[in-house]
């Protein structure tokens, strides 16, 4: 239970980041936007674990950092530009489907029948709760948002494959400072000068890097390390409900009887997906298979960082 509870601050802050980008971050800046957001959280993690990569995890930082941290960052900027929050947010909600999946072939997590009821009970809430019909639909914001859920997805199962041998303190920071340092550069010449922030901007940035990346990140992978992917995927399924929950209260907005019925839904769907005790012991089984040649399987807590 600790460990869902622990994952679940990462979708949970992740749906009000929504929110606090929309209203207080410059919206013609995605690249300096997802700079500011992953540079400062991996620096703060730095400071605190005081530890850098060693041997393989030099590269597998550089491709982490590139997959969860800049592409993900500005293709969920880019999406929530050009799509309705509910188109976007519907979107990324399949991402437990997928997680399950991937996790199937790269480290041989079978996903179980409760899994797959809760992922497609889930998605079904959220479709209720978000999908009004009312707006028109960019393609090419369903593109970026589409390849965001996949390239996330992917990023996350090869994390839980690799952090076999890594602390998840240290990888996070790796991770969120190997992605803010390749999109630094290319916010620069892309982009110009770094905004101009007002102190209201700051304080956002402040929530966003230190809440909802550093804190939230560190809670994600920590979920994926101690749980199955298709559980973590559907405690992701709290983003969108989160966003929706947080536009009522700060909004006023009125939940519809459609809206509740979708959210009781999610709920359930998250409820269901819950590992079993057979389904945890198969997954200490088979979801953390041998990591490179470099690192004994008896004493993982030292490979990769010597």
């Amino acid at each position: 239970m600790r460990w869902r509870v622990l994952t679940a601050v990462a979708p949970v802050a992740w749906g009000a980041n929504y929110f606090v980008t929309h209203e207080f971050l410059p919206a013609d800046r995605p690249l300096y936007g997802a700079a500011l957001r992953a540079l400062p959280a991996g620096l703060v993690l730095l400071a605190v674990c005081r530890q850098r990569p060693r041997g393989a995890w030099w590269g597998r930082s550089a491709v982490l950092g590139l997959l969860n941290v800049s592409v993900f960052f500005v293709l969920v900027y880019a999406a929530s530009q050009m799509l309705p929050t509910s188109t976007a947010a519907t979107v990324m909600a399949v991402s437990p489907l997928a997680m399950m999946l991937i996790a199937w072939a790269l480290v041989s997590e079978r996903p179980g029948a409760a899994h797959l009821t809760g992922a497609a009970i889930g998605l079904g809430g959220v479709c209720l709760m978000l999908l009004t019909g009312a707006e028109g639909v960019s393609v090419p914001g369903v593109i970026a948002s589409v390849t965001a859920m996949l390239v996330s997805s992917f990023g996350h199962i090869l994390a839980k494959r690799w952090n076999a041998g890594a602390d998840v303190l240290p990888s996070t920071a790796w991770q969120l400072t190997a992605g803010g340092l390749f999109l630094l550069p290319v916010a620069a010449a892309v982009e110009g000068p770094p905004p101009a922030l007002s102190i209201p901007a700051l304080l956002a940035f402040g929530y966003v890097a230190l809440v909802a990346t550093a804190l939230a990140f560190v809670a994600w992978f920590t979920g994926l390390r101690h749980l199955p992917a298709g559980t973590v995927g559907l405690i992701g399924l709290l983003n969108p409900v989160t966003g929706v929950l947080l536009g009522t209260a700060v909004a006023g907005e009125v939940l519809t009887a459609q809206q509740l019925c979708g959210l009781a839904l999610v709920l359930t769907g998250v409820v269901l997906g819950r590992p079993t005790r057979a389904g945890r012991r198969d997954s200490v089984r088979t979801s953390s298979p041998p990591v490179a040649d470099e690192c004994p399987v008896r004493e993982p807590s030292t490979c990769d960082l010597r």
